[in-house]
């Protein structure tokens, strides 16, 4: 009598990259939303600006309802805020604590880690720009414009925020990565065109500061949803020049260590 053998031999190896990302990518937006500090900085801050600046007449936003100049502002600073102040603060302390060096030695490639750091931003941006349009129609915003013209500016806004945020992080030691980065928050917020118009800044200030990628996105999607202009393309060329920099540069000097 003889008896059959049993194919249940265990295949060990990496499961499907694919898979892989995904699962990483979850994981990152589920230790981001579980994190309220990061919550403070890309769901309640540019909340309660755009509900108080909108109700209240601090700042002289021009003709107009003041949540018209200020929604398209505060999408672009909850841009910032998730792909560049909040990654860099969380991937700078995830290298100071080995979290990186023990990630880039598992079956994960390098590459497909930082494209999960991505998908996970881009998912909570989805959730920023979804409760603060929620909020701005509340308030008696009317948004005008191509939704292709905005899809894009917040695609490259992403894309141009994450390089430099991801560039600090690589760079920096986790402290200074931290200061630095809420500094240029606060920094941007004043003079990036997001809550007080570039105008008030002087035509020399206005030229300087309309070159930086808060400005560039602020000013693209007010002038979309704001002025229904259509594609602008000068916005469109200063954020695709700061995310080409930008993640060229992360990519040469980030260190996983």
């Amino acid at each position: 009598m003889t008896t059959a053998t049993g194919t249940y031999a265990p295949k060990p190896g990496a499961a499907p990259l694919p898979r892989m990302i995904a699962a990483q990518a979850a994981l990152e937006t589920r230790m981001l939303l579980r994190n309220g500090e990061q919550l403070l900085l890309t769901v309640v801050i540019p909340t309660l600006l755009l509900a108080l600046f909108s109700s209240v007449d601090i700042v002289d936003t021009g003709k107009g309802r003041a949540v018209d100049f200020l929604a398209p502002g505060i999408l672009a600073l909850a841009v910032m805020s998730t792909a560049f102040t909040g990654q860099a603060i969380a991937t700078g302390f995830e290298r100071r604590y080995g979290v990186l060096k023990r990630l880039a030695s598992s079956p994960l490639p390098r590459w497909g880690l930082m494209t999960a750091k991505t998908a996970s931003v881009l998912v909570t941006e989805v959730l920023q720009v979804i409760l603060l349009t929620v909020i701005a129609l509340a308030l008696g915003w009317s948004p005008h414009g191509n939704p292709a013209a905005v899809l894009l500016l917040l695609i490259l806004g992403t894309a141009a925020f994450s390089g430099l945020g991801l560039l600090m992080a690589g760079t920096l030691k986790a402290e200074a990565t931290l200061a630095s980065a809420n500094l240029v928050f606060l920094l941007l917020l004043v003079g990036g065109g997001v809550i007080v118009p570039l105008d008030k800044f002087g035509s020399a200030g206005q030229d300087v500061l309309g070159l930086l990628p808060i400005s560039a996105l602020s000013d693209g999607l007010r002038s979309v949803l704001q002025h229904g202009a259509g594609m602008p393309w000068g916005d469109l060329g200063i954020l695709a020049v700061w995310a080409v920099v930008g993640l060229a540069a992360a990519g040469k000097f980030f260190r996983w260590e």
